[in-house]
């Protein structure tokens, strides 16, 4: 019996404005940042709001869920410790804040293809944000 494969995706590096973030994605959450006197949600995490540079902001819990915009495929070998998943997806979630991530599995990227949150391990323990198709 072969041993299980361990993660070899590196952690993410985390900064002041980021630690939230990678802290619910070790949860198997996806949050985002959350202006409070305009309401604007953004990501990815900074220390001011892109529209109206207040600093109040709060953690916004997302359903997870969106459409694929556009992708690119990678045509070289992985990087280092990174699964071969070629494809690179601009998403835009439910809640209008648009990441870019992976798709994983088997499907190949479609415009408007409604894809879910999931979360990948890392090397140190921590978790990643890619998405799959939704079944």
């Amino acid at each position: 019996m072969s041993e299980p494969k361990k993660a070899m995706r590196p952690d993410p590096i985390p900064r002041i404005d980021s630690n939230f973030f990678w802290e619910a994605c070790r949860r198997g959450e996806l949050v985002i940042q959350k202006c409070e006197p305009c309401d604007k949600l953004w990501h990815p995490p900074r220390a001011l709001c892109p529209i109206c540079h207040s600093s109040e902001k709060v953690e916004a819990k997302m359903s997870g869920k969106g459409k694929v915009l556009s992708w690119c495929r990678q045509v070289r070998p992985p990087s280092f410790g990174f699964p071969e998943s070629p494809w690179v997806i601009l998403v835009e979630l439910d809640e209008g804040v648009r990441l870019l991530s992976n798709l994983e599995g088997e499907s190949e990227p479609q415009f408007g293809m409604r894809v879910t949150v999931d979360f990948a391990p890392t090397s140190g323990g921590k978790a990643v944000p890619v998405f799959r198709a939704e079944a």
